[in-house]
């Protein structure tokens, strides 16, 4: 596997021990896994800029939740800030595939920056459906993680008009002002379940509640979701690569231990599977999260490959082929010509 630029080196190969288990050594591969259309599309975003207008090209916040992406980013000469305030004036800055409030904008607008907008478009639908309940003064239910890029990008659309919550349990004591006036909406990179159960509660409390127009979320992490149940339950272990501040990452292991799987872990490389998972352990299952590029997948298999996981059979729920545009600024090359990858897109599993 040729190293990536400007990653840190992998682990020394033949670190884990072929260790003998009952039963055949093998590996269930999770399919589909890693990078979805919307990460795709904001990774090659920042790649496009620091081609087309040179290094630096500032982000606010991390492009996609994956520090393998960002390490690699900052070696091209991507500099990741908090805030737009960061940013000298006049410079060049994408907004993360996360989404960002109106203010944020309007910030980046009043320093002069240049902004080049990388929100995935699965989540500007949902900002556009809180725009839309807002304006016809709804009370929003927004289901996520308070703190969320996400969340609080969607929240900054329709202020006053949102409350969170963070969890099933939350739904049990939420108040809101007229129960006959209110609307769910949802992080994309829940976990469907979990999301199902809250606007089952929800409901139980609040019988009027209005659903939004079409499901918010995101195909990817349904697909990653449904692929990973479906390994589960063959499953002595499941290993997740993911960074931990990726949503969909770590729901993939909750869904995975309440599947069946009798052990499962989170890791940004292979270097951090431990010998003791594999104690026993005759069937791992192996996935990725949504902003997971597949060459740490392909590590974690040859780290397996070196404890005697070589039997590999990939289990495939769904295919997935849909690409998104390139922001605005970024479909033509320097002379005005359309370049060639003016769409987001490049191999997936």
């Amino acid at each position: 596997m040729p190293a990536v630029p400007g990653a840190p080196a992998p682990g020394p190969r033949g670190r884990l021990q072929d260790k003998p288990v009952p039963g055949h050594k093998r590996v269930l591969l999770a399919a589909p896994r890693g990078y979805c259309a919307g990460v795709d599309r904001a990774v090659i975003a920042v790649e496009k800029a620091l081609e087309r207008f040179g290094a630096p090209v500032y982000v606010r916040k991390q492009i996609v939740h994956n520090i393998h992406v960002v390490t690699e980013l900052e070696a091209r000469g991507a500099i990741f800030v908090d805030e737009v305030d960061e940013v000298p004036e006049g410079a060049h800055v994408v907004f993360s595939a996360h989404g960002v409030s109106p203010a944020v904008v309007s910030a980046a607008s009043d320093r002069g920056l240049v902004a080049i907008d990388a929100t995935c478009p699965l989540v500007t639908k949902v900002h556009r459906e809180a725009v839309r309940f807002a304006r016809d003064d709804h009370e929003i239910l927004l289901i996520g993680h308070a703190g969320h890029e996400e969340v609080e990008g969607t929240a900054g659309e329709a202020p006053g008009h949102v409350t969170i919550v963070n969890s099933p349990a939350e739904a049990d004591t939420v108040e809101v002002r007229d129960p006959a006036n209110v609307v769910w909406l949802s992080q994309t990179t829940l976990s469907v379940d979990e999301t199902m159960e809250t606007v089952r509660r929800l409901r139980e409390r609040f019988p009027q509640l209005k659903d939004p127009p079409s499901d918010d979320i995101c195909y990817a992490t349904q697909n990653r979701q449904v692929a990973i149940k479906k390994v589960a339950p063959a499953a002595d272990l499941v290993i997740v690569v993911g960074s931990a501040n990726s949503s969909n990452s770590v729901r993939l292991v909750e869904v995975a231990l309440e599947h069946g799987a009798r052990a499962a872990h989170r890791v940004d490389y292979a270097r951090e599977i431990q010998q003791e998972w594999l104690d026993g352990v005759a069937t791992v299952g192996v996935t990725s999260g949504a902003s997971v590029p597949d060459v740490l997948v392909h590590e974690v298999l040859a780290e397996l490959a070196d404890a005697g996981y070589r039997d590999v059979e990939e289990v495939r729920t769904a295919e997935e082929d849909l690409m998104f545009s390139l922001p605005k600024e970024l479909r033509q090359d320097p002379s005005g010509r359309r370049d060639e990858r003016a769409l987001g897109g490049r191999a997936r599993a």
